[in-house]
């Protein structure tokens, strides 16, 4: 056969391809958890939310949720510094912004199906933490959810919902892949329910050499659910993950580092009892999620190396119940009680006969911290086009006292497939113990952060289009900075901030084989911040055709700070980047990953270049 045939027999093939025209997994009408605890429709709920489901999770074959989340969600961006692992201490990539609003010092707060993780002593979460092998889909509330989440969840929240299996049998998955700069990633797990028994387990191993001397990374880890439904109305689970990573921090390219190397252990178990009724619905949970760090500071002179290690073990436990119920027509009525406590010792040990040495800091006797709270989110469908609601929290930390937290929005719906909604909600960050007690700046008497969003928004669907757009405005106070007191470096309760920006997002399927999505955020910060690109915008296009699936997506940054003050910089670029599936046979398939092919230079940390064109190649299998 002649290769110019080839092509028109293809489109022909795809043509007669029987395939459903389905509404695209991850539009914007969908059911959520995260904006109110129970499952409500998100077009009754004031908040801006995303949802990323698992097929969006997995096509791209990145072992990490965050690279996809970035591209997905509007105003969310996360820094990188090599073809895999993000790493700890200084010069970590993984830094996660919203809207101008960062995880370093724990503003953002990532969940875990509704539980809190974060580094019990930075306050900040382990980027290399979240894996796709444990989401069944990822929520993004782009806000404030402080009266359902408390301290951390001040600038919004990203709530990882596990995976479960939701009909009887056996369903195991392994992906293999290799590539660039010797990177390999191994994925395997399977799934089963037997009647009223379920079971996920899953396990993974990664590894790279990266694209800079010195900068290696490995990591190995699972996770495990067992669920039990006794009856219609009552379910309990218990799950755990774990993940150990060892990453080397080669420094900057005019400041290079040796010997600068970490390993660090992340875990989390939790245990839940469930219960959904026609009119009420509810749970009770404990959780704990756990770390251990020991870090090598390195040096910049190779004959002289360091004679201590860094070392951490922190651990946040709670206990979260809240109950829902529909008190009468059009209402609904949530309230909640969470207890944590947080535990963090961080200490210095020598190298030659691993001792504990004397360390900075004024943390002996006081690292335990409590924090208890009780919350209500009263919603009430006023008519059948307008819905409002409202929330408060108070919240009694154990060091910083009391704090109360309200929340206030409308939804009017002035067609059946569209919503107006407006919000007005506060956040809330308490000190961290390093801010407190660690290192020569601490300072015992700080209170906690607070900042007020304000945000209306526009949601649409229209046949086979979806699409939103909403502007917000943010005002901080009360944040906690580094300044000179009587000549000496103190953090102080001084910082103030105002954001704000817009942001626009739309999925339209065109067709049973082609399917595209788009999402941009302009953002401004009267106080620039690292790690916050002013634009960010992604177009992304998706072709399936018999045994093929052709992914793409087009990323422009634009003004990301990498520096600020008087040695200010920006960066500006563009990320191309692709996915290709072939089903070989039924279940087995060979995919290939190209990222940056436009072989951009850039960096997202100062002093950090990310790789050129980069690529990866595996085999899928499932049955």
């Amino acid at each position: 056969m002649k290769k110019r045939t080839l092509m028109p027999l293809a489109l022909a093939a795809c043509a007669t391809t029987p395939l459903l025209a389905e509404e695209p997994s991850d539009s914007l009408e969908t059911v959520v958890i995260t904006g109110t605890r129970n499952t409500v429709d998100v077009r009754y709920l004031p908040h801006t939310v995303n949802v990323i489901g698992r097929e969006t999770l997995t096509e791209q074959y990145q072992p990490s949720l965050l690279p996809t989340v970035a591209q997905q969600v509007p105003g969310f961006y996360v820094t990188s510094r090599g073809m895999m692992g993000y790493g700890v201490s200084g010069g970590a990539a993984g830094g996660i912004n919203l809207r101008g609003i960062s995880d370093g010092t724990g503003q953002l707060l990532v969940l875990i199906d509704g539980h809190p993780q974060y580094q019990g002593i930075y306050g900040h979460p382990i980027s290399d933490s979240y894996q796709t092998l444990m989401a069944e889909r990822v929520e993004v509330l782009r806000g404030p959810a402080s009266v359902l989440y408390g301290s951390n969840a001040m600038g919004g929240v990203m709530n990882i919902v596990t995976r479960g299996m939701q009909s009887d049998g056996w369903r195991t998955n392994i992906n293999v892949g290799a590539g660039s700069y010797g990177t390999v990633q191994t994925e395997a797990g399977t799934q089963m329910r037997s009647g009223k028994f379920s079971a996920t387990a899953t396990a993974q191993y990664n590894r790279s050499d990266n694209h800079r001397p010195r900068m290696g990374f490995e990591q190995y880890g699972g996770y495990l659910k067992l669920g039990y439904d006794f009856n219609a109305h009552w379910k309990a689970y218990v799950d755990a993950d774990i993940t150990h990573f060892n990453a080397s921090h080669p420094g900057s390219v005019s400041s290079p580092l040796y010997d600068a190397d970490q390993w660090v252990t992340r875990g989390m178990v939790s245990a839940a009892v469930e219960n959904h009724y026609d009119r009420t619905s509810g749970a009770v949970s404990a959780y704990t999620n756990f770390g251990i760090h020991k870090i090598d500071d390195g040096t910049s002179d190779p004959s002289k190396p360091t004679q201590r290690y860094f070392r951490s073990k922190d651990n946040l436990a709670g206990v979260s119940w809240y109950q829902s119920a529909r008190l009468f027509e059009g209402n609904r009525v949530t309230v909640g009680m969470d207890y944590q406590h947080i535990y963090g010792r961080a200490y210095y040990t020598s190298k030659a006969d691993g001792k504990t040495l004397d360390t900075p800091n004024k943390q002996s006797g006081k690292s335990h911290r409590n924090e208890i709270a009780g919350y209500v989110d009263f919603r009430q469908d006023i008519t059948d086009w307008l819905t409002a609601d409202a929330g408060i929290r108070v919240d009694h930390h154990s060091i910083t006292g009391t704090e109360w937290i309200p929340q206030a929005g409308i939804v009017i719906r002035p067609m059946d497939n569209g919503e107006i909604k407006a919000m007005a909600s506060k956040g809330f960050r308490n000190p961290t113990m390093r801010e407190m007690y660690l290192y020569p700046p601490s300072n015992e008497d700080l209170k906690p952060e607070r900042m007020w969003n304000y945000e209306l928004s526009w949601r649409h669907r229209l046949n086979n289009l979806s699409y939103g757009a909403n502007i917000y405005y943010i005002k901080g106070d009360n944040l906690i900075q580094t300044l000179p007191v009587d000549g000496k470096p103190r953090n102080v309760n001084t910082g103030e901030f105002e954001n704000y920006g817009a942001e626009l997002e739309a999925s339209y399927l065109i067709d049973s084989h082609w399917s595209v999505n788009t999402n941009h955020s302009y953002l401004h910060m009267e106080n620039p911040l690292t790690g916050a690109p002013t634009y960010k915008g992604y177009a992304g296009g998706k072709y399936h055709c018999g045994a093929w699936d052709v992914l793409a997506g087009l990323q422009y940054i634009n003004g990301l700070y990498t520096a600020t003050g008087a040695s200010e910089k920006k960066e500006n670029f563009w990320l191309l980047n692709a996915t290709v599936k072939y089903e070989v046979l039924k279940g087995l398939s060979l995919w290939v990953r190209g990222e940056n092919l436009l072989a951009q230079r850039y960096e997202t940390l100062l002093g950090y270049p990310m790789p050129k064109a980069t690529f990866m190649g595996g085999v899928n299998w499932t049955f």
